[in-house]
């Protein structure tokens, strides 16, 4: 069987290891809108409110059907052949929800005149798929989420459902890495990225994944391989080390500190415990109840230093605050004036 071009990217990676990342060889293969979608197709459409359309792809990438939400603009009903609209890529954390910010984090957010004139698309991911095309002990294969996202429905949205070339990318938590790590990835396929409460440097806390996925079941070594043995592929993914990528786009990063702020209602809950999230070498401070949060903000701290020291344009807003959807609603919002700049240029 055929290499995909994803599998031939990911063995360069492994091959020739950090000298990729040096020498900055662009890992974007020919435009993937010339292969309608490479053999994923749209099995339904369902109008789920206004202005919301749910998309069932049946997906080889995933080895399964996968949905894809679209907060569709004004005319998208009527669009005529050839027709388009600037396009966000509204990502999720690592539930892989499609539904969730239009009915967990921002129920109002069809409601923002801003959005009257660009076409949102809030895809499905795996659970704790990390926007990546699994390494699986180096046999790839499902899920290949990436593929899924930038293959199969970019350009499925781009010839039969009004996506443009004019993209931006948005997201919290796995959702904010996907939109920094895809835009480095792919330099040129989105013009602005902005990451709330986002997992933006894995290669600084391996550990906190091991500990995440081994809560949930899962084989933290299958996403990106050993962190050791399989340096250069975590690295190949990881927005820090793909910072110069990033050079000329424009960049919002958020985090909170984990501590209770403004948008915690009282008595609220500290994060359940996950052994071995927190790093004995770099302890939480007492008063944190959302580790998670902490660690996320230390990633985005790192990227934003990393960026500004490279003259990437990065707005940063960091605050007192948990893991948790009033702060990825508000942080969305205040990025918002930022994308939709990037879209209109």
């Amino acid at each position: 069987m055929p290499w995909s071009p994803a599998r031939l990217r990911l063995l360069i990676a492994l091959v020739v290891g950090d000298l990729l990342l040096l020498i900055g060889v662009s890992a974007t293969a020919a435009d993937p809108a010339d292969s309608a979608g490479r053999g994923a197709r749209v099995t339904a459409e369902k109008k789920v409110g206004e202005r919301l359309v749910d998309l069932t792809v049946d997906s080889p990438a995933l080895g399964r059907a996968a949905t894809v939400r679209l907060l569709t603009p004004d005319g998208w009903q009527d669009r005529q052949p050839g027709e388009s609209w600037p396009t966000l890529y509204l990502l999720v954390g690592g539930d892989g929800n499609h539904k969730a910010w239009t009915e967990d984090y921002d129920a109002r957010l069809r409601e923002l005149p801003q959005l009257r004139n660009v076409l949102v698309v809030m895809p499905e991911m795996p659970l704790f798929g990390f926007y990546t095309d699994w390494f699986n002990g180096g046999r790839g294969g499902p899920p290949a989420v990436e593929t899924f996202h930038l293959e199969e429905v970019r350009p499925l949205l781009e010839r039969h459902y009004g996506a443009g070339t004019r993209r931006a990318a948005a997201g919290e938590s796995q959702g904010g890495f996907g939109a920094l790590s895809y835009s480095a990835r792919h330099p040129g396929m989105f013009r602005a990225a902005a990451s709330y409460s986002g997992f933006v440097h894995p290669s600084r806390h391996p550990h906190a994944i091991r500990a995440a996925m081994t809560y949930l079941g899962l084989d933290w070594k299958a996403v990106w391989g050993d962190p050791v043995a399989q340096r250069a592929n975590w690295r190949a993914h990881d927005p820090y080390y793909l910072a110069d990528r990033l050079r000329t786009t424009p960049v919002y990063l958020a985090g909170g500190d984990g501590t209770l702020g403004a948008l915690d209602p009282p008595g609220t809950e500290p994060d359940p415990e996950i052994p071995g999230l927190e790093d004995p070498a770099d302890p939480f401070p007492k008063d944190v109840i959302s580790p998670t949060e902490t660690i996320m903000a230390r990633e985005s701290h790192a990227l934003a230093t990393r960026l500004a020291s490279i003259g990437t344009p990065v707005t940063t807003h960091f605050y007192a605050g948990t893991h948790s959807p009033p702060y990825w609603a508000r942080e969305f919002r205040r990025s918002l004036p930022m994308l939709l700049q990037a879209l209109e240029a």
